[in-house]
């Protein structure tokens, strides 16, 4: 029996849901997963046992007791992300001043970019090509960029690979779904960029949630373009 349960919504749309998901799957960390499917008639039910005010995704740790003796409720994905990395020691830079870095990153991720947020969806079922870009969502991917290219100077030579800091840590896990955006509206990215993007694309991971997201049959209408 796992003692990690990753609590997920649906596959195809859930953005914050992948992040956890992707960072368990690529640290080879193995956990349960539960999915709910948001925005329909059960889903209040469904979540009412976790301490998460209805939202995903949630960790339940079993193997951490609180004080009335049931098991740790994470929920957040960056704080689900700080947990996992501190109980398996592994998930950002080894180096004082890239993990600063990389939390930076992941902070930023986490609370801005709303204009590439709300404009362009997360949706693995569908592909829009040449879809216009409006310049507050290309100011965010501007930056976006920038701060990939930034990441990627930071790595020491002799760490150099295709994440963001020569290794996977959780600033990929936070910038995953992101590209899924990225790559769903046609966005041209060029050097790094576009080969980062495409080998978070390719990757395992990411191909296993999208290959499920793709089955799905439930449909959330505000992330339907």
């Amino acid at each position: 029996m796992n003692d990690l349960k990753l609590v997920i919504g649906n596959k195809n749309y859930s953005s914050w849901s992948l992040r956890p998901w992707f960072f368990l799957k690529n640290l080879n960390i193995e956990f349960e997963e539960e999915l709910v499917w948001l925005f329909e008639d059960c889903t209040e039910r469904h979540l009412k046992p976790y301490f998460s005010n209805e939202k995903v995704p949630v960790l339940v740790d079993i193997s951490v007791s609180l004080q009335d003796g049931t098991p740790l409720q994470v929920w957040d994905t960056l704080a689900i992300i700080e947990h996992i990395a501190t109980r398996f020691n592994k998930g950002w830079p080894e180096e004082v001043a890239n993990k600063a870095i990389a939390r930076a990153v992941s902070a930023e991720m986490h609370s801005g970019f709303t204009g590439i947020r709300n404009a362009l969806p997360m949706n693995c079922k569908k592909h829009f090509p040449n879809y216009p870009i409006e310049a507050d969502v290309k100011q965010d991917i501007d930056r976006i960029v920038a701060v990939w290219e930034y990441c990627q100077s930071q790595i020491l030579p002799e760490k150099k690979g295709a994440w963001l800091f020569g290794e996977f840590c959780g600033a990929d896990a936070m910038f995953a779904p992101v590209v899924m955006r990225m790559i769903g509206y046609d966005v041209k990215l060029n050097g790094f960029a576009r080969d980062y993007a495409q080998m978070v694309l390719e990757n395992d991971a990411m191909q296993e949630w999208v290959s499920a997201g793709k089955l799905e049959t439930h449909v959330i209408d505000e992330d339907e373009v």
